[in-house]
């Protein structure tokens, strides 16, 4: 029988809220399961990037990363970001370890190329690529892998990669060797189909209207490509769910069929 794993995704709007993220930091800390967390940071990045005079580019919930943006992305997401995470953690008595995809060439990359838009510094890999016996000697050392959005291209330079992405290609690597439940954790309680109507909840959203409700705008810009790469770890066979940050340990939230 295969050891359980979760692993969990937290974004921007969680991070930017000190207590909810004191609250999902409490009882993430508490699953006494092998764990790994895996955090965006947008809204702190963007923030500093204007103080720094360089205008955020988002196209679909993806962040344009130019070489200063870059620079940006790195001291907010390895930094700022996942060493505040690191050490609230380890308050809580979990013994996070803080890690890019370059530490350990844990998750190797390519640069992005896409004909139409120059994504620029994005790194895009393959769940194939990445490094299981690494993160196995992590976990079963009883350290917790907090890994913040970005990876390396083997060539000395670090990538901007989408933190949604990150977490399905964690959790279809490891489900190899672990059952994994794969948790995209935010500021809703799930998928809405009106956005500032929490009543409006889909308890279970199958991908046929997952394309429906995109088709028609309900869902759009940064919750597309959170469901794309839940599906497509779906698909894989891992038990996806989408829930609140404060219900994390509950039924509640989006499951995915």
């Amino acid at each position: 029988m295969k050891t359980k794993l979760t692993v969990i995704k937290i974004g921007g709007n969680v991070i930017d809220d000190a207590e909810t993220l004191k609250h999902v930091l409490q009882e993430f800390s508490e699953l006494n399961s092998p764990k790994i967390l895996i955090h965006g940071g947008g809204k702190i990045a963007s923030e500093l990037s204007l103080k720094l005079g360089i205008q955020p580019k988002m196209i679909e919930g993806r962040r344009i990363t130019d070489a200063e943006t870059l620079k940006v992305v790195t001291m907010a997401y390895g930094g700022l970001v996942n060493k505040n995470i690191v050490a609230q953690l380890q308050a809580f008595g979990c013994d996070a370890l803080g890690l890019t995809g370059a530490d350990a060439n844990v998750i190797p990359a390519q640069k992005r190329v896409n004909k139409e838009i120059d994504y620029g510094y994005v790194g895009d890999f393959e769940a194939d690529s990445i490094n299981v016996e690494r993160l196995s000697f992590f976990l079963e050392g009883g350290l917790t892998p907090v890994f913040c959005a970005l990876t390396h291209d083997k060539n000395g330079s670090l990538l901007n990669t989408n933190a949604d992405t990150l977490a399905a290609g964690i959790a279809t690597a490891l489900s190899k060797k672990y059952d994994v439940k794969l948790i995209y954790c935010f500021e809703k309680p799930g998928v809405l189909l009106d956005a500032d109507d929490d009543k409006t909840l889909i308890r279970e959203l199958g991908y046929l209207h997952y394309q429906q409700l995109k088709d028609d705008g309900i869902i759009h810009t940064g919750m597309i490509p959170k469901l794309e790469n839940a599906f497509a770890a779906r698909r894989h066979g891992i038990d996806v769910g989408i829930k609140h940050a404060l219900d994390l340990n509950k039924s509640a939230g989006t499951i995915l069929l």
